[in-house]
């Protein structure tokens, strides 16, 4: 729909027929009693904002298609105390986006410093939603935005606060991410940030193209790497592997090209669709990039992972004098932006984009 003509606006009631934000409660199942919020775009993407749980984004869609990986639990509840051992894994419902971090992403580890689990507790924090805006038809504003805020911390300890907004504007196919991170305590705080974005079926399909550029190296090493070697063609997906029954899946660690205003992309094209989706950030937000591999037969996707680290935990980034610390009231911005491209033109574009950064 051309949001820019106006012979539409006399034809409309309510902001429901063309697009807007739905707020719910999920009422069965695991996720009973979830807030959420459903984003329309007006253009075929919308998406499921799991309110209790970050403000991460579950289901998606383009029009008929869905973008996002969701694994066998689905939407579930927060559990607060999942951040022991790989307990994270119980609640991983999978879903376009999970936040990892706010001091660690990784794998469970123990030193001096304390106990982890895997990726941290940031993911089983609900928020407290402090704004909605809905589109202005008469006004010809088409923005719609959410803004919630989680406290990740204890008392005599760190503590760590996230206010999140997720903006989109009528007629066009983009979700805008944008992070506020503050050190609300009184003792410096070590941070680490993970955007754990899952793509499955059908978007995802033997033969669709994943693009991203930049100088990388495998998370598994010796007889383990089976994925990313040099010579394969590790940026074509592959149909259900017998060797990813189970927990087999691999990761490549990039370093990714920036342009020169600073923005880093990548993303999927699939050209049996015919659509493709790109992910932006900035370079100097988020440094790094993570593809995750996992093509079981029923437990089939790819993840690309922005973050401020690799997923190597906070206790190795501390012993190469990596990790990132943050002073108390010091704040740090995180801005990112998930495109639909559905023209040849900006297909092709995007993928030159891909070869030439």
């Amino acid at each position: 729909m051309d949001f820019s003509k106006k012979d539409w606006l006399d034809k409309v009631s309510h902001v429901a027929q063309v697009g807007g934000i739905e707020t719910s409660i999920l009422d069965n199942g695991r996720g009973r009693g979830t807030r959420i919020a459903w984003v329309n775009t007006g253009t075929g993407l919308r998406f499921k904002v799991v309110i209790d749980r970050a403000m991460d984004i579950s289901d998606a869609y383009f029009n008929q298609f869905n973008l996002s990986w969701i694994s066998k639990l689905g939407v579930t509840g927060p559990q607060p105390f999942s951040d022991r051992g790989t307990d994270w894994l119980r609640t991983f419902g999978g879903g376009l986006l999970v936040t990892c971090g706010l001091t660690h992403v990784g794998g469970p580890e123990t030193d001096a410093f304390g106990s982890r689990g895997l990726h941290d507790q940031i993911s089983n924090i609900p928020a407290e939603i402090i704004h909605i805006k809905q589109p202005d038809l008469l006004n010809g504003d088409r923005e719609m935005s959410i803004t919630g805020k989680m406290l990740q911390g204890h008392a005599l300890g760190h503590n760590i606060e996230l206010i999140r907004t997720i903006r989109c504007y009528l007629g066009n196919p983009t979700l805008y991410i944008e992070d506020e991170v503050q050190n609300v305590g009184n003792s410096d705080a070590p941070h680490m940030l993970l955007y754990h974005f899952n793509f499955g079926w059908p978007l995802v399909d033997a033969g669709t193209q994943i693009l991203w550029n930049g100088k990388w190296q495998p998370r598994e090493s010796g007889e383990s790497n089976k994925i990313f070697k040099e010579g394969n063609d590790f940026k074509i997906c592959p149909e259900p592997r017998e060797d990813h029954r189970g927990s087999g899946e691999e990761a490549a660690f990039i370093s990714p090209i920036s342009d020169d205003e600073g923005n880093c992309q990548c993303g999927l094209f699939n050209e049996k669709l015919n659509f493709a989706v790109m992910l932006t950030f900035k370079k100097e937000q988020l440094p790094w990039l993570t593809n995750w591999q996992h093509w079981g037969q029923g437990e089939y996707v790819t993840g690309l992972e922005p973050g401020t680290h690799p997923p190597l935990g906070q206790k190795q980034m501390r012993e190469c004098k990596e990790l990132v610390f943050l002073k108390p009231k010091e704040k740090k911005v995180y801005q990112l932006a998930l495109t639909i491209l559905d023209k040849q033109e900006a297909i092709q574009a995007f993928k030159n984009n891909m070869q030439n950064i």
